[in-house]
């Protein structure tokens, strides 16, 4: 297997134009020669026959003096020094290669850092010894290039002299690379940000934007899905979000968290599913399913779900930023999709959860990203999609007599091990807009509706309920009172009253953006 080629000269590769013709190479060259069952990583790799590097979203175009000899060993160490871990690459390359090959592949360079890195990775993944001697050298290498990639502080493997920076376990490990984007938020300290601000908002303020922000962002959740819940319901949802962070995540506390969110389980199996699951359509006149997303097979959801929850505890390391681990988690989850029904709203429920675990949000204050969310609900089908519809082609599946769908193939480490570079942005983006636009707009409301309130205290001493019904009229009709509002509500008042009203009433919110 070492010996076949794996370097491709390309132009086009699989519908899409390469900026220039070059080499293939690193994990792109490999997945195409072996055909591995799983899609291509964001960015592909390529070898110019020109002297210059230069990169795009699609494609790492690296200069000629890159150029390395066409085997498979070369290619691995070309894709774990400048293409980062991809762990689903991996676990697919191990089960196509047999046990002597992989330590052939070892034996190549036996102390390297990158043959160490391999032999490390297969041990780890398929919970496994080779036998290999334990290696006697004194110097650790990191696993994961924290240049490339996010990692936790890590743990010493004395067998592999490999410090294992992971942010998960062989259940659940995803990756995120660095980008500027994610840089800068992170650089930022968006937290202490927020901090700032709300410190320097009035405690009665403060309490009483946290009340509206909490129904706001509940409210927000359901109409994600599509739901428009009472606000009773909305509030006791609302209050399941207030203490996030409070109880350990675990299986049983996220089956609790169902309950909530479901309240009328006559016509949803509560609790873990017991068969397949998808998002999407049916076909009109036959009933067939047309999925968006298909969500792990059942028999994997408590291997996954605890992988999960084990992830979660490694990344409440202070090393590892809490939007990056909220992302991990949180969409983790979602794509696992382990319940019948509930999973969006508690994969929103666990972004506050870990925002608040690992201390980014204010005890007290609501953090109101599904209310972000949902004024960015396109962003947001993007980003869930850019990891459920590459995956469509790899499950293999059969419709049952109920129209749903049965996986048939192993399908397992594509939830356990994937890229969530472009949930972690996306979410960052959330937060973003929840501490500049979000949480302000409430606030700011707040404060022109106390200035406003005050006016007409102090002018016509008018009852609290009734300058609620006033302000209510006037957002309604751009500061204007409505003809019906004059004649019933509002009887009382003379044209001058109404005139001053509406003016003071323009002035205060104009501003309100």
């Amino acid at each position: 297997m070492n010996n076949k080629p794996y370097s491709l000269k390309i132009s086009v590769f699989h519908g899409l134009k390469t900026p220039e013709e070059a080499t293939l190479v690193g994990y792109g060259a490999v997945i195409e020669a072996l055909q591995l069952a799983m899609p291509f990583p964001e960015q592909l790799a390529l070898i110019s026959d020109k002297r210059r590097s230069y990169t795009n979203e699609k494609w790492n175009i690296l200069s000629s003096r890159y150029a390395f000899e066409d085997t498979l060993y070369k290619h691995l160490v070309f894709a774990l020094k400048y293409e980062g871990i991809n762990l689903l690459f991996f676990k697919k390359l191990f089960t196509q290669l047999d046990e002597k090959d992989i330590i052939e592949l070892l034996q190549i360079e036996p102390t390297g850092q990158y043959s160490r890195k391999l032999w490390f990775l297969y041990e780890w993944l398929f919970n496994a010894t080779l036998p290999i001697k334990d290696l006697p050298i004194k110097n650790y290498v990191p696993l994961i290039d924290d240049k490339l990639q996010y990692t936790v502080t890590g743990v010493k493997s004395s067998r592999h002299r490999i410090i294992n920076n992971l942010p998960g376990t062989q259940e659940f490990c995803t990756l995120i690379f660095k980008t500027e984007k994610l840089e800068n938020y992170i650089n930022a300290k968006l937290s202490e940000q927020k901090n700032t601000y709300l410190n320097g908002v009035h405690k009665d303020v403060l309490q009483r934007a946290s009340s509206f922000l909490l129904l706001k962002d509940s409210k927000a959740s359901f109409t994600i899905e599509n739901e428009n819940p009472g606000t009773n319901r909305a509030m006791r949802w609302g209050k399941a979000i207030g203490q996030a962070g409070n109880k350990p995540l675990s299986i049983e506390e996220l089956e609790r968290l169902q309950q909530i969110v479901i309240e009328n389980a006559r016509f949803v199996k509560l609790g873990l599913r017991e068969e397949g699951g998808f998002v999407g359509e049916h076909d009109r006149t036959t009933g067939e399913p047309i999925p968006e997303h298909i969500s792990a097979k059942h028999e994997d959801l408590s291997s996954l779900l605890n992988g999960l929850v084990s992830a979660n505890e490694l990344m409440q390391d202070e090393a590892y930023d809490a939007v990056l681990a909220s992302a991990s988690i949180a969409f983790g989850f979602v794509f696992i999709h382990p319940f019948v029904d509930g999973n969006g709203r508690l994969h929103r429920y666990l972004i506050h959860h870990i925002l608040a675990k690992k201390g980014f949000t204010k005890q007290g204050v609501i953090f109101p990203i599904s209310a972000s969310i949902l004024d960015h609900i396109d962003d947001y089908r993007i980003t869930l999609e850019s990891y459920s519809h590459p995956l469509l082609d790899f499950i293999d599946w059969k419709e049952t007599d109920n129209h749903n769908i049965e996986v048939l193939n192993e399908t397992i480490d594509f939830y356990r091990y994937f890229d969530a570079t472009k949930q972690a942005e996306f979410l960052y983006d959330c937060v973003n807009d929840t501490l500049n636009r979000v949480i302000p707009q409430e606030v700011n409301y707040l404060l022109r509706y106390d200035e406003f309130k005050r006016f007409i205290d102090n002018e016509f001493e008018m009852p609290d309920k009734m300058v609620a019904i006033l302000v209510r009229f006037l957002e309604q009709n751009d500061g204007v009172l409505s003809k019906r509002a004059l004649k019933k509500e509002f009887s009382e008042l003379n044209e001058d009253e109404i005139n001053i009203i509406q003016g003071n009433y323009q002035d205060i919110f104009s501003n309100n953006n």
